[in-house]
């Protein structure tokens, strides 16, 4: 099955990538529904990321920022699995690399801004929900270092929180636009370490299929959209992706 998908990707001359968790576990950040993912292991840290419940408790939002404080993403390092989806961009044959993940490792692994279509956000960017003031994560933790647990907006006191979507909130629509479009002019969709679970992330893996392009789904667990795929991988990311983007050139 590996030389399959192997050869879809080097006859494609447009592929899109959809990420998820999955891809940056061996960076060193735990993937949520996984079976040592941090919801499965804490449901009640789902909380953390609710946008209703954010607004209104006090408490959730300090707790949100230690979590934020500790989180290994600010040190996490691209790992082989980002790095081979660079070489796809070198060989001029990604459309759009479509993330889930506000990690940011993608472009820190060498793909261009243009081409990472980011659903979820930022985490390493800080906006106020009332004024729509941006600042840095790093700016606002020397505060919560400086004994500030919930810091308010300097600019008009609003609540704060990274650029990131919660849940409760809709995606941007020119981001999910793009999304689309990227999803529906490739001739084959890689889906990446994603359960497929989260909406609407996962109704791109269909959007792909119904215009024509080969889904090929890698991941470690099964998801729902494996029986619309023409190949499943369970291999591990890191181990399985550089070989099946090599020799694009």
């Amino acid at each position: 099955m590996n030389a399959a998908v192997r050869d879809w990707i080097r006859a494609s001359d447009s592929i899109t990538v959809l990420t998820g968790a999955g891809i940056s576990t061996d960076s060193g950040i735990p993937d949520y529904r996984g079976p040592q993912g941090v919801w499965t292991k804490d449901p009640d840290a789902e909380k953390l990321v609710q946008y209703d419940t954010y607004m209104a408790d006090p408490d959730i939002r300090r707790r949100s920022w230690l979590l934020r404080r500790d989180n290994p993403v600010r040190h996490a390092q691209p790992n082989a699995g980002h790095r081979a989806l660079v070489e796809i961009e070198r060989a001029g044959r990604l459309r759009g690399l479509i993330t889930q993940n506000v990690d940011g490792l993608h472009v820190r692994a060498g793909n261009s801004e243009e081409k990472v279509i980011e659903l979820h956000g930022t985490m390493f960017s800080v906006l106020c929900t009332r004024c729509g003031a941006r600042t840095t994560l790093d700016e606002n933790l020397a505060r919560i270092e400086a004994g500030e647990p919930d810091p308010a907006c300097e600019n008009c006191g609003g609540i704060q929180k990274t650029a990131t979507i919660m849940f409760g909130q809709m995606l941007e629509r020119r981001v999910l636009e793009r999304a689309a479009i990227a999803a529906q002019v490739c001739d084959v969709f890689l889906a990446i370490g994603s359960s497929l679970q989260v909406e609407p992330a996962a109704s791109l893996c269909r959007v792909a299929v119904e215009a024509g392009a080969k889904l090929v789904v890698v991941n470690a667990e099964a998801t729902p959209y494996d029986a619309v795929a023409g190949a499943v991988v369970r291999e591990p990311i890191g181990e399985v992706l550089p070989g099946l983007v090599a020799g694009l050139g």
